[in-house]
């Protein structure tokens, strides 16, 4: 999902035919890239439930794929759009999500 919201900013700087699309068309294409991850979430998500056989319950669920997505997203960012700066709030930020799991998965 992350390069799907925001790689067509990327893609409007590596083709510059891409910045004439409408869009209509970067929405399309975006769904386009989401499909695949929506292809693994939700087989994952029911996997995992404990309704299904899974350990988790849907709160868990939900921070956990909170959590994955925010770290994908920084690692994205720092590869893809090297520009965008990594600032001490934004590591406080992660480390904040990353407490949010801990009391999440706390029995």
């Amino acid at each position: 999902m992350t390069f799907a919201w925001y790689g067509n900013f990327k893609l409007r700087e590596m083709y510059p035919s891409v910045r004439d699309w409408p869009l209509f068309a970067v929405i399309l294409l975006s769904w386009g890239l989401a499909f695949f991850e929506y292809c693994v979430a939700v087989p994952a998500n029911r996997i995992g439930h404990h309704d299904l056989g899974g350990p988790y319950n849907l709160m868990q669920l939900k921070v956990l794929q909170e959590s994955i997505s925010l770290i994908v997203f920084i690692c994205i960012v720092r590869l893809v759009f090297q520009s965008e700066p990594l600032h001490w709030n934004h590591i406080i930020s992660l480390l904040c999500i990353v407490l949010a799991v801990f009391f999440a998965f706390l029995k």
